[in-house]
């Protein structure tokens, strides 16, 4: 019952996960946590943490570390098969009618009418990730007393040098790394 569960879950996090990778997080949250409660909301960050730094899709990276997380190697089969299948169907469906159709003017419109979802999507798991971080909970949950400082630091730190230098998103994430690891095992030793 469980690895059908996991298979559903990811069947509707693949169908509707519309813009990419990032969209997918806030519905492999809503399904693993949320829903299904599968996992803990720490749990979870720890999973997103991990599956932004393995290369490859950040939804398909997900699907993987869940269903072994939860069900061991036939999770991880079923989880990214069931992330997989409904991409691949509506590429080869949208393939054949984008080249059939492509010069009428509705589809561009179409399409058109789509970017602000998928933008709206991918700042939904931006916003969930973030609270994450600052709070180790979602934003309703979330007590300004509870902000954890060396967090907010780091993201401030790395935001500016992203913005106002154009440093390397892999330096920054190795960067934030090491400064965050020597911050805390200063403070454990301490």
């Amino acid at each position: 019952m469980l690895l059908l569960k996991l298979f559903f879950a990811f069947i509707q996090v693949g169908l509707f996960s519309v813009g990419g990778g990032y969209a997918a997080i806030p519905l492999i949250q809503e399904q693993i946590v949320n829903l299904h409660g599968l996992m803990t909301l720490e749990e979870f960050s720890d999973l997103i943490t991990v599956a932004e730094m393995t290369p490859g899709p950040i939804s398909i990276n997900s699907a993987t570390f869940v269903g072994m997380r939860v069900a061991g190697i036939p999770g991880v089969l079923l989880c990214s098969i069931g992330c997989i299948i409904p991409s691949f169907c509506i590429c080869l469906i949208l393939a054949h009618f984008y080249y059939k159709y492509r010069t009428v003017g509705g589809v561009q419109v179409v399409l058109g009418a789509m970017r602000p979802a998928v933008v709206a999507l991918i700042a939904s798991a931006g916003a969930s990730i973030l609270m994450l971080a600052l709070f180790q909970t979602e934003l309703k949950d979330a007590v300004l007393s509870n902000i954890r400082l060396v967090e907010l630091s780091i993201f401030a730190v790395s935001l500016y040098l992203l913005r106002k230098y154009k440093v390397s998103a892999i330096a920054i994430i190795l960067g934030s790394g090491v400064v965050g690891t020597a911050i805390y095992m200063l403070m454990g030793a301490i």
